[in-house]
């Protein structure tokens, strides 16, 4: 720890600062005032002390981050709950603690850090300042750093925790969210994201390690002149170029592909990569969209730098598409683990395909080529395929078609990334892994979601099926005739107040009387309620939540592929930190509810799975629609909230 006045080593920093009238946020500014060197972000608290904002400081200053879904990841700025020089430092510190705690061979095995292209000129922070202090806390005590030593995609630092054998990875990221964020995501040593017990192990140690230990934690030039500092970047991009070559199936065919390509980094990490991933497959470059393809912290060009979000901001793209006659956008998102894939249609306009459209497509892909090179059926039967729970079902329609294994996870890839360390363990290899939010992974050289490899597969794909005189759109109704058609919606509303997300849900508990959660939804009987984040299943006797495998499938109207549980299963770990409530109709349709962990959203996800053959869409949708606005409607009651977003 350091000196008892901080490492600033003022004993009178504080002594002149105006009483806020309240002792605990008075010694919450004590403490940032004596311990934060970073003069943008002291200037930030000192200013709102001095015009006696107690709201503000209460905000900044009264609690800490938690990992969710994703991390630590909050806006930058002054404040413990926020991303800045101070907090991330804290946070390093604790980690480290617990790492030492936890590896005997820690100083042999060392850390990886990484960072994207985020920044805010007025907190004075930036994604590589971060990560270079991350870096120096590590350095502070003899810990290695494999620093890397430009941007990288997200995806590169649990690949490098593997393949260096690495104790952690830190990647200094928020990924998709808005501009004013940024986040501090935790890999274990198997190269998945921090799960329980460590996550919150990690935030007890960080906790017991608020003071920064020495000035060397805010040394940025350590990771110059320490020796214990190396840069993976060469090694890693090599290796994971190299092991790409896995997924490619048909390189004589790229290379004779007539296709053009246009890819949007949305200002981000990814051009570089997509680049050389596509010739490593033998395809020539996709067309750059040069508006998104530098770093801009600003995002300048797009309202939000989140290629989920569709037409609305992939319009760059459509111009260049249109104007090189290119018939297929890619678009990766900032830290380049998200894809998002966009068809010209034969006459005009564009097909944005959802994240479950896109997994359907890359499903049948994955496995198509799988039997290809492993005609056995014992090959077939030991392979996997996962997803999360709020995700389609459609490759769970397919494991029970086709006879290899299909698992659900909770939300977030973190969920996935330890089911594929624990397979691996049983010689069980995951061919395909996605979430509906546009995340997925093809094969698992790397336990997290990969926009880059993502990308270039569905490149080889769409050429393969241009030989075929077919395009995505149409595969992914050939798909649909033959599985079933799986029809989703996925959306969210917007609420700024954790308190109103709470009493949302604890209303949906005690819909009908005290306990009793809704019996219809939409006029239709509600069959069964999963309740994550109390651990509850009215299906089944125990009424305990459980995780989804292949054989848990059900008939009901419409051949509905359903999972709830009819046979022991995996309990589902309660998950009390977010809220989450999935029903399960009785016309079929699946519709969750769920708050975000990385957003102020309540996200909503409803799905219909149809027959083989059964053609009649629109009927379905209909029936689709009816229910999830009803969803909204009476059940989030948006208006009587103050909900905001995308309402249908």
């Amino acid at each position: 720890m350091g000196d008892g006045n901080g490492v600033n080593g003022d004993p009178n920093a504080n002594q002149n600062s105006p009483s806020t009238g309240n002792f605990q946020l008075e010694t919450a500014v004590q403490q940032w005032l004596s311990w934060d060197k970073n003069p943008w972000t002291r200037a930030q608290v000192e200013s709102l002390v001095a015009a006696g904002q107690i709201d503000n400081l209460s905000s900044r200053l009264g609690s800490r981050m938690s990992f969710g879904t994703a991390g630590l990841r909050a806006p930058m700025g002054a404040g413990f709950n926020r991303i800045n020089d101070l907090t991330i430092i804290q946070s390093t510190q604790g980690l480290c603690s617990y790492l030492s705690r936890f590896f005997a061979d820690l100083h042999s095995r060392g850390v990886v850090v990484g960072f994207d292209t985020r920044g805010q000129q007025d907190s004075g922070c930036s994604s590589q300042r971060l990560a270079t202090l991350t870096a120096a806390v590590l350095l502070s005590r003899d810990v290695p750093v494999h620093l890397f030593s430009k941007f990288v995609p997200t995806p590169f630092v649990p690949y490098a925790v593997k393949k260096l054998g690495a104790a952690a990875g830190v990647m200094i990221t928020a990924s998709h969210n808005p501009k004013e964020d940024n986040g501090y995501k935790v890999y274990w040593c198997n190269g998945a994201q921090i799960s329980s017990p460590h996550d919150k192990e990690i935030l007890l140690s960080i906790e017991e390690h608020l003071e920064p230990w020495s000035a060397s934690c805010w040394d940025e030039g350590l990771v110059e002149k320490c020796s214990l500092r190396t840069d993976p970047l060469d090694q890693i991009n090599s290796c994971y170029m190299e092991e790409l070559t896995t997924l490619c199936y048909h390189r004589d065919l790229n290379i004779q592909c007539p296709l053009k390509f246009v890819h949007s980094s949305f200002h981000g990490v990814g051009h570089d990569f997509i680049q050389q991933a596509f010739q490593t497959f033998g395809f020539t470059p996709p067309i750059p969209v040069l508006e998104q393809k530098d770093p801009d912290p600003n995002f300048s060009t797009i309202h939000v730098p989140n290629p989920e979000e569709g037409e609305s901001v992939l319009e760059l793209s459509f111009l260049l598409a249109e104007k090189e006659n290119a018939r297929i956008v890619l678009a990766t998102d900032p830290d380049a683990d998200r894809l998002a894939v966009a068809e010209k249609h034969d006459g005009s306009g564009w097909k944005v395909f959802t994240g479950n459209e896109l997994a359907a497509l890359l499903g049948w892909w994955m496995f198509f080529n799988w039997k290809e090179n492993h005609p056995s059926p014992a090959d077939t039967q030991r392979v996997y395929m996962l997803a999360t729970t709020v995700s389609s079902k459609i490759l769970q329609t397919l494991a029970n078609m086709e006879g290899f294994h299909f698992e659900e996870t909770l939300p977030g890839f973190k969920w996935i990334g330890n089911r594929i360390h624990e397979l691996s363990k049983t010689g069980n290899p995951v061919i395909f892994a996605f979430e509906e939010s546009i995340g997925f992974l093809c094969g698992s050289m790397v336990p997290e979601k990969d926009g880059v490899s993502a990308a270039v597969v569905v490149a080889e794909m769409a050429a393969y099926l241009q030989e075929k005189n077919l395009s995505l759109n149409q595969q992914l109704n050939n798909i649909y005739q033959m599985y079933g058609y799986h029809l989703s919606k996925t959306s969210y509303v917007i609420c700024r107040n954790p308190p109103t997300i709470k009493k949302i849900f604890h209303r949906i508990r005690n819909f009908d009387g005290d306990g009793s959660y809704p019996k219809t939804c939409a006029g239709i009987k509600i069959l069964n309620i999963r309740d994550i984040t109390t651990g509850y299943d009215s299906s089944r006797a125990d009424l305990r939540s459980v995780r989804a495998e292949k054989s848990d499938v059900v008939c009901v109207a419409l051949f509905v592929t359903l999972y709830f549980c009819l046979c022991p299963m995996e309990v589902f770990p309660v998950s009390k930190s977010s809220q989450m409530i999935t029903f399960m109709l009785q016309n079929g349709i699946v519709a969750t509810l769920r708050s975000s962990g990385t957003e102020p959203k309540i996200k909503y996800y409803t799905e219909f799975c149809a027959a083989p053959g059964k053609s009649d869409v629109s009927s379905l949708e209909e029936e689709l629609r009816q229910v999830t606005d009803a969803l909204l409607i009476d059940f989030l009651e948006p208006e009587k909230n103050n909900l905001t977003g995308c309402l249908v």
